[in-house]
């Protein structure tokens, strides 16, 4: 049963998710939210790992959330239920394609579906910003506004980007710096 309900969760997420990768992050938060499999705070690490690793991150993360649920199988469910929407809409995709390469509808609806999805990942973005860099639980227990603040977190979110703004290498490298620096920072 519990296969039958990874494909199905990550069939949804696969088939709604336009726009990439991150736009699968509020899919993920509600799944969390629903199911119990993971917690929010779990969301920032698979995003770490799906980045660090080859291959797509929705894929990556579908993969993830599988093989901490079911095990090996459970990834290999999941994995197939995020890409079979794929799969299916680019070969019906292809097949029309040049039918409908030059329709006003068509245009319309991607030019619609741009700024939803933008807003999809902007909101993925600000609740990984919250779960990974602030304390608010913390902070309603104690009342106290220092505690809400992850301090080192912060200030190491502000210099990799001011790395990345300014030196521009490739990702690879800003992901070995972080690890070593999470090493670091953890004595």
């Amino acid at each position: 049963m519990i296969y039958l309900q990874l494909f199905w969760e990550f069939l949804k997420i696969g088939l709604f998710a336009v726009g990439g990768g991150m736009a699968t992050l509020p899919f993920l938060q509600d799944l969390a939210e629903k199911t119990g499999w993971y917690s929010q705070a779990l969301i920032t690490d698979m995003i770490a790992i799906s980045e660090s690793t080859p291959g797509p991150i929705g894929i990556n993360m579908a993969t993830y959330v599988g093989c901490n649920v079911a095990g090996f199988l459970g990834g290999v469910v999941a994995t197939m239920g995020e890409i079979l929407p794929a799969i299916v809409i680019v070969v019906i995709v292809s097949r029309y394609l040049e039918k409908f390469r030059g329709s006003k509808l068509v245009d319309a609806a991607f030019y619609g579906l741009r700024p939803a999805v933008t807003g999809l990942i902007a909101a993925a973005g600000i609740s990984v910003v919250q779960v990974s860099m602030f304390h608010f639980a913390l902070y309603r227990q104690t009342g106290v506004l220092m505690d809400a603040f992850d301090l080192k977190k912060i200030i190491f979110f502000v210099a990799a980007f001011a790395a990345i703004k300014k030196f521009k290498l490739h990702p690879v490298v800003y992901i070995a710096c972080a690890a070593v620096v999470g090493i670091l920072l953890s004595f």
